[in-house]
């Protein structure tokens, strides 16, 4: 068998997959379109249903099943894979950096694909070929469970942020044995969800799915991502996992997307059994390859269901082939028949954790962190003396690791062989980090004060109709009276309170909406009691998502936007609460004033009555782009080079930005374009571009500016993304809002 064609690597990879193919028979055709789960048997998995990717699996289970495929007739590898999505939260001792969500925080292109780049080197070393990453999914509901694993709201900044992901994880090659396999997901419009509900109908057009939620999928495609993930929900009645019009029309035909697909888990059998679409796993397995896609997730019943589609004439096997061709291309550019890249101890230890990959998820946790009040109390070392300061740290999430590393990480529950979570000394928490760097001279006390959920049976059931567990039902914590005695009467004590409060891995997730945006348990009460007593109270929120505040936080000395900063998250906190680092996050996201206020991304389509709600303001209290700094950076003298540009031409101009306080920045400067007429209705104002720029104390800098013509573009009535000559804006400022926006007239001409 190793001198088959098939296995030489002086062949072509085209030459290689199609001796391959060759010598296929149906079911092993089949069989390399599953991808199952490792923590079944894996003998039922690779030898009897002859799966050629498996995912979820320990590194033990990877060397038994690699084995278990040398074994098969053929020998075909097998591709593993697993949801990497924020560093391999998977693996025990693993670098796990913050949420995407933190991530977009840092508006970083370089410091993110830095980060997954750290997530291959680590991830290759166990034995993974194929992480399930980066989400390119816009957040438009608050509510949906999964907004911790966007990288926002603003399709630019997603596209951006993905494509440095992409890069990252597939470094400079697939030969390079530290590249996996990036995967952009969930394709496409999984995030327009109805009340926030997962894995709803998706209620949109054709139109509105070009003019926003395709675009970062585009950008990413364009940067060469070698797999695309399929979502579980439908559009117009259609699933996306049967849209020949999104996967081969759009995907395929417009972009050149010559990768590989996958569905998300058991879509297929979801047809049958979730949305009713299919009577079995025959009609539903033939709709699915129909449709283009190429590795069928967790729907073991696939591999009868397809044979039988093929026997009875519904599966083209020219269709069934191209899948496998796409499947096995992988396999050859991986160099798997070489080496099936198992699991390596010396390398593991070398590698996973190491101190360089801790170091820099401290880096991207500062990064993460945004600065939304203060009223000078920070940072707690300054110009005044703090000697023997008196520091309170109160809340839930003040000394919970699972709370700060967030989803797909460990504890979050979809693996079985690390469910209690990562080495708890490995994780460093606010009370932590303000241990570790708080002057000696200095008092850090700690008290919990109130809890968040409580778990409890989903009464549903325990498990799914396709056998998967049901997550618990995560009801509110009463308030309790002695944890709320013990935090007041450390915040009466102290000189400064530090409350960390947000929510917890039960209110985030796949299948894990919140119907509420409020602080759970008795969280309120407890800010309520801590601003009560005149002691100056500083907010830090780890949370999956925007949260709706009381009236207490605003209350509050300042406040400090944290999401899910990983496993160095908690130092990171310290030092900028201390001043020891500058705060220079920017929100990736709008928070909400009321759950009913949604939705509240910035780039709103014109035409509404008024700008209000009878009863509340339609005005969010923290909008995308925004972020203090311990600074005051002022913007001036914007102007452009021609007011005038030809539709291939390009707008040019500059800003200037002086840093008018005492301490240093990192200036986010950006850049919106609003088109003043359009013949459609569209966004008042979009994100094009934008600049971190360091500016020393006292420092002004001209940032020079550059948006393409082509750049300046709406979807018009028939689907066609265009420029349509006319009146424009240039916007250029510190935030999405236009009251902190510098404008310029031009037109394109």
């Amino acid at each position: 068998m190793t001198h088959l064609p098939y296995r030489d690597p002086s062949l072509s990879p085209a030459e290689r997959v199609d001796d391959l193919l060759a010598r296929m028979t149906l079911p092993e055709k089949v069989g390399q379109m599953l991808q199952l789960n490792a923590m079944d048997d894996l003998t039922e998995i690779v030898v009897d249903r002859l799966a050629g990717s498996i995912l979820h699996a320990s590194p033990a289970r990877v060397v038994e099943a690699i084995e278990l495929a040398r074994g098969t007739r053929l020998g075909i590898p097998l591709l593993v894979a697993d949801d990497a999505i924020h560093g391999h939260g998977f693996f025990p001792g693993a670098t796990v950096f913050p949420s995407q969500l933190g991530m977009a925080g840092t508006w970083d292109l370089d410091l993110v694909e830095r980060a997954a780049r750290a997530t291959a080197v680590e991830a290759a070393a166990t034995g993974l070929h194929w992480t399930f990453s980066p989400v390119l999914c816009l957040t438009r509901d608050l509510r949906w469970g999964r907004v911790n694993e966007t990288f926002g709201e603003d399709p630019h900044l997603v596209g951006e942020l993905g494509a440095a992901m992409v890069r990252g994880y597939q470094g400079e090659g697939l030969t390079d044995p530290t590249a996996v396999l990036a995967t952009a997901k969930h394709f496409a419009g999984y995030s327009e969800t109805q009340g926030g509900r997962d894995a709803t109908e998706a209620d949109l057009s054709p139109r509105k799915l070009r003019s926003w939620f395709l675009p970062p999928f585009e950008r990413v495609v364009r940067e060469g991502v070698r797999t695309v993930m399929i979502g579980y929900q439908a559009i117009d009645g259609v699933p996306i996992t049967t849209s020949r019009w999104l996967l081969q029309g759009v995907l395929k035909d417009e972009w050149g997307f010559d990768g590989t697909l996958v569905t998300d888990w058991d879509n297929v059998g979801r047809m049958v059994w979730e949305q009713f679409v299919s009577p079995d796993h025959a009609h539903a397995s033939a709709a699915a390859v129909d449709a283009g896609n190429d590795v069928i997730m967790a729907t073991p019943t696939f591999f009868e269901g397809a044979q039988e589609a093929v026997a009875d004439g519904r599966i083209d096997v020219a269709r069934l082939d191209d899948a496998v061709r796409r499947i096995l291309r992988l396999k050859v550019d991986l160099g798997l028949f070489e080496d099936p890249r198992a699991p390596v101890a010396e390398r593991i230890e070398a590698v996973v954790g190491s101190a360089e990959h801790r170091d820099l998820a401290l880096d991207v946790a500062r990064g993460s962190l945004v600065l939304l009040e203060n009223d000078g109390t920070l940072p707690l070392v300054s110009t005044g003396s703090t000697d023997g300061l008196r520091v309170a740290v109160v809340g839930p999430n003040a000394d919970d690791p699972h709370a700060q590393l967030g989803d797909w990480a460990g504890a979050s529950g979809q693996v079985s062989w690390i469910r209690d979570g990562h080495p708890r000394e490995l994780t460093e928490t606010v009370l932590d980090g303000l241990r570790a760097v708080a002057p000696s001279s200095w008092e850090v006390t700690y008290a919990r004060g109130a809890n968040i959920v409580e778990l409890g049976p989903d009464p549903d059931g325990t498990h799914f109709p396709d056998g998967q567990p049901r997550p618990p039902a995560a009801l509110p914590a009463p308030s309790d009276p002695v944890l709320l005695d013990e935090a007041e009467e450390a915040a009466r004590a102290a000189d400064v309170v530090v409350a960390v409060l947000g929510d917890e891995v039960a209110l985030a997730g796949e299948g894990r909406s919140t119907a509420t945006l409020e602080l759970q348990g008795g969280q309120v009460e407890l800010l309520e009691r801590l601003v009560a007593t005149g002691t100056p109270v500083v907010v830090v929120l780890v949370a999956s998502k925007p949260l709706v505040l009381p009236d207490a936080a605003r209350r509050a000395a300042a406040l400090v936007h944290a999401a899910n900063p990983g496993m160095r998250g908690g130092r990171a906190v310290a030092e900028l609460l201390l001043g020891l680092i500058e705060p220079t996050g920017r929100l990736p996201i709008s928070y909400a004033l009321h759950a009913g206020q949604q939705p509240v991304f910035y780039h709103q389509v014109r035409g509404q009555h008024g700008t209000r709600y009878a009863d509340l303001t339609q005005r969010p209290p923290y909008v995308f782009g925004e972020g203090l700094s311990y600074t005051s950076v002022e913007y001036s003298d914007l102007g452009l080079d021609a007011e005038d540009v030809a539709r291939d031409g390009v707008v040019r101009g500059r800003v200037t930005v002086t840093n008018t306080g005492s301490r240093p920045a990192v200036e986010t400067v950006q850049v919106y374009v609003s088109d003043k007429v359009t013949s459609v209705t569209w966004a008042d104002r979009e994100l094009t571009t934008f600049r971190r720029v360091p500016l020393a104390p006292g420092e002004s800098v001209a940032v020079e500016v550059e948006v393409p013509a082509a750049d300046c573009t709406i979807v018009d009535a028939g689907g066609r993304r265009v420029v349509e000559p006319g009146e424009f804006e240039l916007l250029v400022g510190p935030s999405s809002r236009r009251e902190d926006l510098l404008v310029a007239p031009f037109r394109i001409s």
